[in-house]
């Protein structure tokens, strides 16, 4: 066996332990965004989260899903107003105009369905990869790595790359031959509550981690 497939091998296994203490940790692997099933909602929230707490997105979108209960809705909407509406959560311009675009993009070209593929995803205005995996995993069950940033930081923690790594589609490109194919959603999700729990980006709780098999606790051994 050449030393690469080695490598990947051990990583993968170790992967498995991983998820097995989050599975323990966190049961229930939900999406922290209040989205009431609605994939549309799904999809303009994530567009606002970017740079933003999921908290903030959740307060927010109260008020701008009453204003804009549906996609042919928001798709009118005055834009000035909808920039009021989802200010504090930053970028607030350049968020307003994508997801007035990209409502408006579903409901004439997709009758107002969010559409179910990667590359139809990638077309909508400030879809990336990231918001494409979550879409497609928390939806129409199909499994994805959602790289965002809690995702990239805990998997650099745990050896699967350097850990200075910081760019999304090298992250997605390596878990995605690491993590269970049909276990990427979930385990990914539970990477947030991890991230917030444990492994925070200052000041991370390497004393209390229950993860075993992460580098970090393994030289401690």
């Amino acid at each position: 066996m050449k030393k690469e497939d080695t490598l990947l091998k051990e990583k993968q296994t170790r992967c498995i332990a991983v998820n097995e203490v989050l599975k323990e940790l966190y049961p229930e692997a939900l999406c922290s965004l209040k989205y009431d099933g609605d994939p549309w909602r799904l999809l303009v929230m994530a567009r606002l989260s970017a740079q933003c707490t999921d908290e903030r997105v959740n307060i927010v979108s109260v008020d701008l899903f009453r204003r804009y209960p549906t996609p042919w809705e928001m798709a009118d909407a005055d834009f000035e107003e909808l920039c009021g509406l989802v200010r504090s959560c930053g970028l607030y311009r350049t968020k307003a105009d994508s997801i007035k675009k990209m409502s408006r993009i579903i409901c004439e070209k997709y009758g107002g369905r969010v559409p179910d593929t990667m590359d139809e995803l990638l077309e909508l205005p400030g879809v990336g990869r990231k918001i494409a995996n979550l879409i497609l995993g928390d939806v129409y069950g199909i499994p994805g790595i959602v790289a965002d940033t809690h995702c990239i930081r805990i998997n650099g923690r745990f050896g699967f790359y350097d850990e200075e790594m910081k760019t999304p589609e090298k992250a997605e490109k390596i878990l995605s031959e690491i993590v269970p194919k049909g276990e990427q959603s979930d385990y990914c999700h539970r990477m947030v509550l991890f991230g917030r729990e444990y492994c925070m980006a200052r000041s991370p709780r390497c004393g209390d981690c229950p993860v075993s098999v992460c580098p970090k606790n393994l030289k401690k051994d």
